[in-house]
């Protein structure tokens, strides 16, 4: 088991260890040499590429994206979650078992109906049609749901003998008590906006609003430079390794706990 184990992690580690060293090398030395290893780390390259490509500035489109995407996944999938285990209103069952079955419809099959209707309410060239795909994930709503079965009912009848609203329930009560549900909800809704790439770059290309995707794919068909490509690559996976490395115990704690309920 231990040798599997080892396989399996040097054949996920490969790829980005040789992205990293190939990036140091000019492009001769990418297409003259077959050393893995470069002939000096200068990370005076790394600075080139950067400002060549202004990769700043679609830092901050992604991070823009990435905060409303963030906000609208834990607001509007942990509000449709609450209601589900909580309130249960009639049909709640009905709609649930909805939201589950929607998760065996590919993605991709609503993108073409979704520009459609983005495009008739003229939301194309905004950051808004890229928040709000991230407040309707089934796989958040099912998540959200799994952990407020498990919070403790007593507290919320408590807080509604008080006087407290549904809503004021969800804010003050609920969402306070599932901190570590939410940064794992918000550790995916990072990495999906970070990642996305089919419908920023139907909604944002050529707008000046382009992720880091998006001028990614730009940047490979403009550039003649492998190695600058590479380099841009590196810039594109550092931010999700970090975050991943940082919060990686809360997400592996929330996804026991999840398999767990199911």
């Amino acid at each position: 088991m231990f040798i599997i184990c080892l396989i399996i992690v040097i054949l996920s580690a490969a790829p980005p260890i040789w992205l990293f060293l190939q990036s140091f090398k000019d492009i001769q030395e990418f297409t003259l040499t077959t050393s893995i290893l470069p002939k000096s780390f200068d990370f005076s390259k790394f600075t080139q590429t950067w400002k060549e490509l202004k990769f700043y500035k679609y830092y901050i489109n992604s991070f823009i994206s990435i905060g409303g995407s963030i906000i609208c996944a834990i607001v509007f999938n942990g509000l449709l979650a609450y209601a589900i285990s909580i309130l249960k209103p009639k049909g709640s069952k009905i709609i649930y078992t909805l939201v589950v079955s929607s998760l065996m419809i590919p993605a991709t099959t609503s993108i073409v109906p979704l520009f459609v209707n983005i495009t008739k309410i003229h939301l194309n060239g905004s950051f808004i049609p890229l928040w709000l795909s991230a407040g309707a994930s089934a796989f958040y709503v099912v998540l959200f749901k799994e952990f407020f079965d498990a919070l403790p009912k007593s507290v919320i009848e408590a807080a509604r003998i008080d006087g407290c609203s549904d809503l004021g329930i969800f804010f003050r009560i609920i969402m306070p008590l599932s901190k570590p549900i939410t940064t794992v909800i918000a550790m995916y809704a990072l990495n999906a906006a970070w990642s996305d790439f089919l419908l920023p770059s139907l909604l944002l290309n050529n707008t000046g609003l382009e992720t880091v995707m998006v001028r990614l794919f730009q940047f490979k068909d403009a550039t003649g430079s492998q190695v600058d490509v590479l380099r841009a690559i590196v810039f594109a996976i550092i931010p999700p390794v970090i975050l991943f490395t940082i919060f990686q115990k809360r997400i592996i704690e929330a996804s026991n706990f999840s398999g767990t309920k199911g």
